[in-house]
């Protein structure tokens, strides 16, 4: 029925994960362009996520691609537990940690993993987060978690 079952299968996770994020940011006020509410931005991520989606899922059938092959346990466990590794590091290491924690761990999920480039990247994203969002955007996250003393 359709050509390209990888397409078709992220195509369909994309759009299933965009629609639940619109559905469930419709229960937040919006608010405007100038003045975001707090379902603005979940609002908007969740409708670019859909369409993305939804044109996965028309290039599925449009054109021709491998067929699906086993899965990989180790990088989907790896990348949870990146993620889960950062929610737990953000608060007791502090951001720029957590941010290189995250990296460095979902970077191994790969096959392609690399030391240098990895740490490379995840110490550039770390100097990246901390001037964006600490001292560009006043977020009061941690630059130094509990861990360490004052």
């Amino acid at each position: 029925m359709f050509r390209d079952p990888k397409d078709f299968g992220s195509g369909l996770i994309f759009l299933i994960v965009g629609c639940a994020v619109v559905a469930i940011a419709r229960n937040y006020p919006l608010g405007a362009v100038d003045k975001m509410g707090p379902g603005y931005f979940p609002t908007v991520l969740g409708g670019l996520l859909a369409l993305n989606g939804a044109a996965l899922l028309v290039r599925a059938f449009m054109r021709n691609g491998a067929g699906l092959t086993a899965v990989s346990w180790r990088g989907i466990l790896l990348s949870l537990a990146a993620l889960i590794l950062f929610g737990v590091l953000l608060k007791t290491a502090g951001l720029p940690i957590a941010v290189l924690i995250l990296v460095l761990v979902s970077a191994t999920a790969s096959t392609q993993f690399r030391i240098w480039p990895s740490l490379a990247l995840a110490v550039g994203l770390s100097v990246f987060c901390v001037l964006v969002f600490v001292y560009a955007l006043g977020l009061s996250l941690p630059l130094l978690g509990t861990w360490f003393p004052d």
